[in-house]
């Protein structure tokens, strides 16, 4: 009878009115836990259908259903370690627990995903939280670019592991020549003294070496006349000539250079002649040689540029000249980038990229299944992911220095916390009444 339906109805409000108030409890619990994404509860209610005209209600109650809003972001707040790292929109961080790190990650199932961390290196170098996930991403080559990758597997995904104790060497690859050679030099009848410059260049191995730059002037013309040519020639130090011959095996290019007296262009490159070595490129302004520790690209300068080598009325100035490369170096502090680039400093200034973070997106995130320590996994209702470069498509960009803080609103909680205690009193109200009712039914017989 309708009575009946009362007392049930009101247990199932008791019911959905606990679910709502573990929920509540869940998110004030989680007010301060970065990354943690608040839970929602709504009611459903249930109608147990009448046949017309019987002139019966039979109550069918209430039943609680609740969702995580994982796409609802939090606030960003500020650290003071680079390897705190949240994402400024829409994504995820991938990630795997240290112990399956331990077994020997192999399978893309093993993969969960995190909106933040704090990640710092362990005593065998993986990046990891305290609560035990390793962060993953794509490694680099040596030179610092990152291969071609899946977006939609993480077959290419490893554990990031540093070693704190590595050191690198950045070898040298490009010098660049501001030189002037001294205009009166280049004169028929002049005494045509070499003007000599040597440029310390890093090897293969990080050892230093010395590239030498010699420039003679053409003075062979007729007295008092400008040639503007000289003959420059490039040694290599790390080339040792072999005394069993009389080949000059240091020396790797030899070049004429030409240059222009005219108006607006006077003291400028005109003109690279190869006599021997690697050729010219007029189009960039760079020479290759080929050293002892593989190719060598020298910027001369392009034809008619102001930069580079010129032979003006003044002194021969070899000062501003310019190299890449570094000695090895230590590893002094690791930081990533809103692109998702992890790079390593060295105290030689040396900077190397090591892995890139992509961030995952899924089609429906809070169709994702939530686990321990905030982390998600895939479902059937979040739809598959995809591999995105951080800041690229729908996704946000990697902040460091960063952690994303709880999207628990305590006040709202609070206030929600209020209605459920109030209308869990008003089931329980029901409840007693309805016992009342049944008591006083019992008593007819009396």
């Amino acid at each position: 009878m309708s009575i009946s339906s009362a007392l049930s109805a009101g247990v199932s409000g008791l019911s959905a009115n606990s679910t709502r108030l573990a929920n509540i409890s869940d998110n004030i619990a989680n007010s301060s836990t970065y990354g943690y994404k608040r839970v929602d509860t709504s009611f459903e209610s249930m109608v147990i259908n009448q046949g017309r005209g019987g002139g019966l209600y039979t109550a069918g109650g209430v039943r609680a259903s609740t969702f995580r809003d994982v796409d609802q972001r939090g606030n960003l707040v500020t650290t003071s370690h680079p390897l705190d790292i949240a994402i400024t929109g829409r994504g995820m961080l991938p990630v795997v627990s240290a112990a399956a790190v331990q077994s020997g990650y192999s399978t893309p199932r093993d993969l969960t995903m995190t909106t933040t961390g704090s990640f710092r290196t362990d005593d065998e170098g993986y990046l990891r939280t305290t609560s035990g996930l390793v962060l993953m991403g794509w490694p680099a080559n040596a030179d610092g670019t990152i291969p071609a990758q899946p977006r939609d597997s993480a077959t290419g995904l490893r554990p990031i592991r540093i070693d704190g104790s590595q050191t690198a060497a950045d070898p040298t690859t490009r010098i660049t020549l501001g030189v002037n050679l001294p205009a009166n030099d280049a004169i028929g009848g002049a005494t045509g003294d070499v003007r000599e410059m040597e440029v310390e260049y890093f090897g293969n191995l990080g050892n230093s070496e010395k590239m030498t730059f010699s420039f003679t002037p053409d003075v062979s013309g007729a007295a008092g006349a400008r040639s503007n040519s000289w003959t420059m020639e490039v040694r290599d130090s790390a080339i040792i000539d072999d005394p069993a011959t009389a080949a000059d095996e240091s020396l790797i290019g030899t070049y004429t250079l030409e240059f222009d007296d005219s108006q607006p262009t006077g003291g400028r490159l005109a003109n690279v002649t190869t006599i021997s070595g690697g050729a010219y490129d007029a189009a960039t302004g760079m020479l290759t040689v080929t050293g002892a520790n593989g190719p060598m690209s020298i910027d001369l300068g392009r034809y008619g540029a102001s930069q580079g080598i010129t032979q003006l009325s003044s002194a021969f100035s070899p000062a501003n000249v310019t190299k890449n490369g570094s000695p090895v170096g230590s590893l002094t502090a690791l930081a990533i980038d809103e692109n998702g680039y992890l790079r390593a400093t060295y105290d030689t200034g040396f900077t190397r990229t090591l892995y890139q973070v992509p961030v995952v997106d899924v089609p429906n995130p809070n169709g994702l299944i939530a686990m321990d320590n905030q982390t998600y996994k895939i479902s059937p209702n979040s739809g598959a992911f995809y591999l995105w470069d951080s800041g690229d498509g729908p996704t946000g960009a990697i902040a460091g220095y960063a952690r994303e803080a709880s999207t628990t609103d305590v006040a709202a909680e609070l206030t929600d916390l209020i209605q459920t205690q109030r209308a869990y009193t008003s089931n329980a109200k029901v409840i007693q009444t309805v016992d009342e009712m049944l008591q006083e039914t019992t008593n007819l017989k009396r």
